[in-house]
Parts: structure tokens; C-alpha cells; sequence
């Protein structure tokens, strides 16, 4: 029996001492053998418990410790989306050639937290219940049908899902003998949450939450007894709680991260690798003056992508390099042999040449489009964004060297989101999905299927690109049974994507993680970086288990 508390009045002060005693302190001369591990995020209170992993402001995906109680079927690596896959609740996964159907076989000896044996029939129950509640069908799987034979589970979909296949491994199961009694599963709270994860939840309240550690785990012995998750005020409490010790593990942006966390204590880690997505500007390819592929091809010229990485985003995040817009090395694997080694450099003359070409003129300092009006544009990002602020700023500064007036504009988040996907706008700041392919990323930006008439709100492609090629050789990647093919298509993509600028590739949005190995190493780095270190991914369970103590 857990112990449950609703303490609305618990201070922040009250959860950093707890926090502190349980596992903090800066820099210990011997690390503290089953020291807690406080996991941290800059939400301020929760003041509601949720533990559906289903919901996505629930307590328990907010923050994350969903992940410490269930299981995926498997572990997928986006940093590194070239790596096996590693079974997990499935211990075999077998995908059919065409991607439309996968066998998934239950790992023997698995039990639920609750003494209850793991099997097939839950993997099963899990996508059934995805088939029959297309709310919880948030990455859009379109199960079609779910067979169990003995104990493998086929699970089978509407389309292929080559470029889905982290989405659906990375499911989080639930336990039929549970859910089945569950009148609707979208608003279930879930009070007492059973998973087969390594962690059960201890006590909850507004400021923390402590999971502790199964004796009985599938996977065998843990290294960390307690699990503290607390959620601070801003990014800011957290920083200050991550430099000193209060706080072990983390993913948040830190502004002046070498002075502010790293130079605070020799065994603080800042890991920021790059996956698949990126930060891009999206331009209104409908109207003057990015509705003129030369004037884009000239703007994505004098970016000056260094720049952006080092001042935006305060050199805590790779450089984005490639002229495909691919971070890398995640996506060295994909780039085509014909912008290999291609990489962006500013040339202002270069892109006054593609302009003048274009039948531009300069009337002084002012560029003159064909038409004979001065080309001028707004920038918008929302106010409070300041990384994205400054980032359009430098653009701002970049395009005058063409001769180009473009203003900043930084509205309130709910009037810029409502502009972004009606395509009220001439140029935005924002960011691509990731994945285990690069089809998100560049599906997010040039993709045919987000096409909506202006006004109307799009998911993606916010501006209005439309390229029957383009779009086509995205659905051929995604389809096709045929490796040459898709190989084929990815090069139509790239070419298309380089040559016609949809978008301007920026910066790289990478995995960003804090952790600290005073009292546990085993943590993914650059040098074996076997998963993203986010402890609000699915994939946060495999790190835990790898985890041991230091010294």
C-alpha cells in the first residue's frame, strides 16, 4: 500500500530540501552508495496526480516518471537511427516486408508489479484498446487488426510503417487483467498504477513524486533504490538545482550552460546529440516576397548558420552543417552523394548574383524586386521565446546585407500559434519532428498532405509549399517494399529540398540532457551513445537499467 498525499500548500523550498537529503549535494568527495536519483523539469507544482500513460498532461508523462512504471516493446535509438533495435517487452519483433504488420513475441517471465504474469494477450489488449479509442491514437498508427497466437501478438495497419517504427515500439504497455475494467480510458486516472517497469509509485504530491525500486524486475537488480521526481518553478530553480547537486537528471535548455552548470561541479554532463529534427524558418511560399524561389535560394544563402548556434543558441547544441538540412552524424547515413561533403557557408556576393539574375535591382542599399517595390519582410516569433528571438533577430541582420528591410515581430504565443497554422505570415521560426528515418523531418516541411487552403489551419508545412514531385517521393520513401527505391526517393527529396528552399534550415533541436555521475555512471555520451538520455522518453527505462554506481 502506498502512501498518497494531495499537499497543495508543499513549497518549492520543502521539495528541494527533500530532494537534497535524498541524493543531492555538490560534489562529494566518494560517491554515496544507493544515493536516490531526483529527476527534475521547470513546470512548477503539478498540483494533480495522473497516471495514465495514455494522457498527455498527466503527472505521469509530464514529469516522466510514466516511463520508470511502464515498458515499451522495444528500444529504438534516434540518436543513432542506424542501430539495432533493442527488444524489450517483445523479445522478438519481426516486421512483414511491407511494413504494414509486425509480430511481436511476449518476453517470458515478465510480471506486473502487482504479482500478475505478462502476456501476450496484454500486448494485444493495448493495441486493441489504440484501435477502439482513436484519441489514444496520438501518432496516428491506424491499427487495422490485432491477431494473438499463442505467444505472438500480429498487429497489423493501415499503411507501412517503415517510417513509424519507433512509434509503434515505443507503446507504452498496460495490463489488461487492469484496463479491461475501465469505462473510458482517456479520462482514467489511474491512482494506482501497474506496470512492469522497474519502478513502483511510493507517495505523490504537488512538488515530488518517489518511485521505488522492484525486487522482483524482470530485467534483475537496480542500482538506484529511489527515484525522486520534483518539478520546479522554471528554468531557472532548475538550473540552479542541477548545478548544486539538488538535482541528478534533466532535459532542459541552459542559457550559458558552461558557466552556469558545467563549471559547477567536475561531474556534471550536458549531452545534447542531434537526431532529425531541426529548427527551420518557415517562409509564405504564396506571397511576395518568398513566393520567388530566387529570392529564397538567396536568403538561405547569407544565414549564417554558426552564428545561430553560437549566440542563439548559446553554443549548447551542434551547428547545423549540411546543405540537405540532415543534422549530423544521425543523419551522415542518409545524405545523397550528391550533396555529400556540401556544406552551408555565407555568400553574400553569391546570393547578389542569384538575385540579380532573377531581375533584381538595388536602388542605393534598397533591393528592388522585378516589379520595382523594395522587398521588405516580417519575422515573428512568439515574445519570451528567446532563443527563437534572437535567432530571427540574426536573420533580420543577415538579410540587410542584401539590401533587405525585415522586421521582428514577437506577438503573444496564442495569437502567433493561430497565425502559424493559418499561414498568416511571411516568415516564422519552428520545429520539425524527429524520428527514426529522415521522412519527418522533411515531410514536415514540404509534404503535400499538410496542404490547406490559407486561413485554415495546417499541422505542418505551414507555408504552403506545394510540389506534386516532392510530395509523391515522400509517400513513395514511406511506401515502398524496395530498398533502391526508397534510396531513389530520398535523393528526389534532398534535390527538391536544396534546389527550390521550401524552408531555411537554422539549427539543429537535438536531444538535449543533463546528468551528473557522482553517484552512478553508465549514462549514454558521446562515446556509447545508446539512446537519447531524455528522462521523459520511453526510452529513459534502458537507462536505468544500465546505471551503476560510481567507484
Amino acid at each position: 500500500m502506498r502512501l498518497r498525499t494531495s499537499l497543495v500548500a508543499v513549497g518549492l523550498a520543502a521539495a528541494i530540501t527533500l530532494t537534497g537529503c535524498a541524493g543531492g549535494g555538490n560534489d562529494p568527495a566518494e560517491p554515496e552508495a544507493g544515493a536516490a536519483l531526483t529527476i527534475a523539469k521547470p513546470d512548477g507544482p503539478i498540483t494533480t496526480e495522473g497516471n495514465n500513460p495514455w494522457v498527455g498532461d498527466s503527472s505521469a508523462l509530464r514529469l516522466g516518471y510514466a516511463n520508470a512504471i511502464f515498458e515499451p516493446l522495444g528500444i529504438v535509438n534516434l540518436v543513432d537511427p542506424s542501430a539495432d533495435v533493442v527488444p524489450w517487452l517483445a523479445s522478438e519483433i519481426t516486421w512483414a516486408d511491407d511494413y504494414r504488420s509486425v509480430q511481436l513475441t511476449a518476453r517470458e517471465g515478465v510480471t506486473w508489479n502487482d504479482g500478475e504474469d505478462f502476456t501476450a494477450e496484454d500486448i494485444a489488449f493495448t493495441f486493441e484498446l489504440i484501435k477502439d479509442n482513436p484519441a489514444l491514437d496520438t501518432t496516428a498508427l491506424g491499427i487495422t487488426d490485432v491477431a494473438v497466437d499463442g505467444a505472438t501478438v500480429t498487429v497489423s495497419f493501415e499503411n507501412p510503417m517503415y517510417i513509424k517504427q519507433d512509434k509503434v515500439l515505443h507503446k507504452l504497455i498496460v495490463p489488461e487483467h487492469v484496463w479491461a475494467e475501465v469505462d473510458d480510458p482517456t479520462t482514467f486516472t489511474n491512482e494506482e498504477p501497474v506496470g512492469t517497469g522497474p519502478y513502483t509509485l511510493e507517495s505523490f504530491s504537488t512538488q515530488s513524486v518517489e518511485l521505488t525500486a522492484r525486487d522482483d524486475y524482470w530485467g534483475g537488480e537496480l542500482a538506484v533504490p529511489t527515484l525522486y521526481y520534483v518539478s520546479y518553478a522554471d528554468n531557472t530553480a532548475l538550473t540552479t538545482a542541477l548545478a548544486n547537486g539538488d538535482a541528478d537528471w534533466a532535459q532542459s535548455f541552459i542559457p550559458n550552460v558552461q558557466s552556469a552548470y558545467l563549471d559547477k561541479g567536475e561531474d556534471n554532463v550536458y549531452w545534447a546529440p542531434a537526431g532529425f529534427g531541426i529548427d527551420t524558418m518557415f517562409v509564405n511560399t504564396l506571397e511576395k516576397p518568398f513566393d520567388d524561389v530566387a529570392f529564397r535560394q538567396a536568403v538561405n544563402m547569407v544565414i549564417d548558420r554558426a552564428k545561430h548556434a553560437e549566440i542563439a543558441r548559446e553554443g549548447g547544441v551542434p551547428e547545423l552543417t549540411s546543405v540537405t538540412g540532415l543534422p549530423t552524424p544521425a543523419g551522415d547515413d542518409y545524405i545523397s552523394a550528391e550533396f555529400a561533403g556540401q556544406d552551408f557557408a555565407v555568400d553574400v556576393e553569391g546570393a547578389k548574383a542569384v538575385l540579380e539574375g532573377a531581375g533584381y535591382t538595388w536602388d542605393g542599399d534598397t533591393l528592388v524586386d522585378p516589379d520595382g517595390e523594395p522587398v521588405t519582410f516580417t519575422l515573428t516569433v512568439p515574445q519570451g521565446w528567446n532563443d527563437y528571438v534572437t535567432g530571427i533577430s540574426l536573420i533580420s541582420d543577415a538579410v540587410k546585407e542584401l539590401g533587405v528591410d525585415a522586421a521582428v515581430d514577437t506577438p503573444d504565443a496564442d495569437s502567433w500559434w493561430e497565425a502559424k497554422g493559418a499561414g498568416d505570415f511571411q516568415a516564422i521560426l519552428h520545429w520539425t519532428d524527429s524520428g527514426a528515418t529522415p521522412y519527418d523531418l522533411y515531410s514536415d516541411m514540404m509534404d503535400g498532405r499538410f496542404l490547406k487552403p490559407l486561413g485554415e489551419a495546417a499541422d505542418f508545412n505551414f507555408g504552403r509549399y506545394d510540389s506534386p514531385e516532392a510530395t509523391a517521393a515522400l509517400n513513395e520513401y514511406a511506401t515502398t517494399t524496395d530498398e533502391a527505391a526508397r534510396a531513389t526517393a530520398l535523393e528526389t527529396i534532398q534535390r527538391i529540398f536544396v534546389e527550390d528552399v521550401p524552408t531555411m534550415p537554422i539549427g539543429t533541436r537535438p536531444f538535449i540532457s543533463q546528468y551528473n555521475t557522482r553517484n552512478y555512471v553508465g549514462w549514454p555520451s558521446d562515446e556509447d551513445p545508446y539512446v537519447n538520455a531524455d528522462p521523459t522518453q520511453p526510452t529513459a527505462v534502458y537507462i536505468l537499467t544500465k546505471l551503476q554506481p560510481a567507484g
